[in-house]
């Protein structure tokens, strides 16, 4: 079967002009968003589906760090596979929201040394990452009636395959309940300058996902990415047929900013003592960084009773890395 994007012609469009109602209903339309000089000739490829009917309108993005590939796959696998004659709504998709970043495999910009996952909401004559920010958020985000941004674990931790909801908001975890992930993970606040701290200042009900990552798109956590993504659409009505989520075997609650983990204060090799969900107690040791003659250099302990939630698996770790967090259980 062809993408859509193979069977559609480019449209370019500047981000101030982009406005999802001027285009045909019961149609795909692959949109190339030109975010202009400020931010170093960046496009963003938009793939817009208008349902025959009338109904919400789901943003879903992916590659907001360009390490994580298993959203990129997920949104031009759906897309490719929905038929907007038997949609009602609208469906923004933007697969990859930090090309720069995504074509460089690196979580951050090699523009700017920017990370976008931490730029919101942005400047329109900021870097160029904060540009993108800017666009990303106005132009995309703040149209959707729901949003979903598919992340993972990139090429240097290690994450849980999950997906992330608003503990405060019934409609977020609503929709993360009939999901799908294996973990679901509940937080009472979102630091500021993510995409999802964004949407919930336009109030916006949104999901986030990770997936265990490694640079590599592992089978079950593409099949994850998808089936949730098509339970959502038929959450929000967009899509008809019922909601088929798989059991969680896992609920977490907590913060969920790897900023606030536990961090190297110098260089090493990292080795880890616990697993992933492994639970901890509070002082319990959860791995130390050693030299090449296998001296420790640093050891690390769990702050509190909790749940091993991520792990710097790339053994080599500089200072400042984030290296493990520890959140609660339900």
């Amino acid at each position: 079967m062809q993408t859509a994007a193979a069977s559609i012609a480019e449209q370019w469009v500047r981000p101030h002009d982009f406005d999802p109602a001027r285009y045909a209903r019961g149609q795909k339309h692959a949109l190339v968003l030109d975010l202009g000089p400020r931010a170093s000739g960046v496009t963003l490829p938009v793939l817009l589906v208008r349902g025959a009917g009338e109904g919400p309108t789901l943003v879903v993005t992916a590659g907001v760090h360009g390490d994580e590939f298993e959203g990129v796959r997920a949104i031009l696998d759906t897309c490719a596979q929905l038929d907007p004659a038997a949609t009602s709504g609208t469906v923004i998709a933007v697969p990859a929201a930090n090309p720069p970043a995504l074509w460089n495999g690196t979580r951050t910009s090699p523009l700017d040394g920017g990370n976008l996952a931490r730029s919101f909401p942005g400047s329109e004559t900021g870097t160029a990452t904060e540009v993108i920010a800017y666009h990303l958020g106005r132009s995309v985000i703040a149209r959707g009636d729901f949003y979903l941004d598919l992340h993972s674990a990139g090429v240097k931790l290690l994450m849980p395959s999950m997906v992330g909801y608003d503990a405060l908001d019934p409609r977020s975890r609503e929709a993360a309940l009939g999901f799908g992930a294996p973990v679901v993970w509940g937080h009472a606040g979102v630091a500021p300058g993510r995409t999802i701290s964004f949407a919930a200042s336009c109030g916006i009900p949104w999901l986030y996902t990770e997936a265990r990552g490694a640079g590599r798109i592992h089978a079950e956590d593409l099949a994850m990415f998808t089936r949730g993504l098509v339970n959502v659409l038929r959450h929000l009505r967009i899509l008809p047929g019922p909601v088929t989520p798989a059991p969680a075997a896992r609920l977490l609650y907590g913060d969920g900013n790897i900023d606030a983990s536990i961090a190297a204060t110098r260089p090493g090799f990292l080795v880890p003592s616990v697993e992933l969900l492994d639970d901890v107690r509070a002082g319990q040791e959860l791995g130390r960084t050693v030299d090449l003659h296998g001296r420790v250099v640093e050891s690390f302990s769990s702050p509190r009773d909790g749940v091993v939630a991520m792990i710097h698996v790339f053994p080599v770790v500089h200072a400042g890395d984030s290296l493990f967090l520890v959140t609660g259980s339900h």
